[in-house]
């Protein structure tokens, strides 16, 4: 393995509790109408996602880190989804548990926005508890 490509995943509680029960280790799949799982490359773009899209749809936002073997990264493509630091990595929902597969240590929490917390909650080297 060359290297790891450190990735942020901004989602919401239900999916939130899928990871947690999955030991911080995987990803779930994807729901039919979901064809996309898309990380993204800055944690700035993430935190947006988790505090002005999933806390008021889904009543919290998360943001997440995790890693993943370069190597295995690089044949996705990276998406511009806006301006030039909205990056997102795109894996088709069918390779998703290769993806999975090519995790390199636990996902882990980094920041929480629930409500009253607008300006979330930072879990210091992030948490899989």
């Amino acid at each position: 393995m060359a290297g790891v490509m450190t990735l942020w995943r901004p989602t919401g509680p239900e999916e939130l509790d899928l990871v947690r029960g999955s030991g911080w280790r995987e990803w779930p799949p994807r729901l039919p109408d979901q064809p996309i799982f898309y990380p993204v490359l800055n944690e700035d773009y993430a935190v947006r996602i988790a505090r002005d899209w999933n806390l008021p749809r889904s009543g919290a936002g998360y943001v997440t880190r995790f890693g993943v073997d370069a190597d295995f990264a690089a044949r996705y493509p990276v998406r511009q989804a806006g301006g030039r630091t909205i990056l997102e990595l795109w894996v088709p929902a069918e390779e998703l548990a290769a993806f999975n597969a090519h995790l390199v240590g636990p996902i882990r929490l980094v920041v929480s926005f629930l409500p009253g917390h607008p300006g979330g909650v930072r879990h210091g080297g992030g948490a899989t508890a």
